[in-house]
């Protein structure tokens, strides 16, 4: 047979469970010449296959977009853990551009959000800033 003939293989070495890692990450050979390797994206998802239980995430938003911008930016100036590695990190060149991001969006929805709205996004700059400038000394 040639190279031509042989098609490819792929060979998925990412961890999906515990037994995984402590066997070695055994993986699954598939080698046979008229096998082929099929796309995610085009399997049927019936009722009947296993599906990972559902997260409950927030309503998505004009605040919680202006809340998770927030969140990472006071993340960035080492005001709160960064989740990932559970300690503070300051990044305050990321904070300054997040409170960037921040000072754009309230130049370009000035005059479509609501009051409330307004008033969340002025008063977190003002903080954001204030932090900002406290940091940087």
């Amino acid at each position: 047979m040639t190279e031509e003939d042989k098609g490819f293989i792929i060979k998925d070495r990412r961890i999906f469970a515990e037994e995984n890692r402590e066997t070695g990450e055994k993986e699954d050979k598939k080698e046979s010449a008229g096998e082929e390797v099929k796309d995610q994206a085009q399997k049927d998802t019936g009722p009947e296959e296993k599906q990972e239980p559902e997260t409950r995430m927030p309503e998505i938003n004009f605040p919680t977009f202006i809340i998770s911008l927030n969140a990472s930016a006071l993340v960035h100036l080492g005001v709160i853990e960064e989740p990932a590695a559970g300690k503070k990190v300051k990044n305050l060149p990321m904070g300054k551009q997040t409170i960037d991001i921040l000072s754009m969006l309230e130049e370009k929805t000035r005059g479509n959000l609501s009051k409330e709205e307004e008033n969340m996004l002025k008063n977190i700059l003002y903080d954001l800033r204030i932090i900002y400038v406290k940091e940087k000394e």
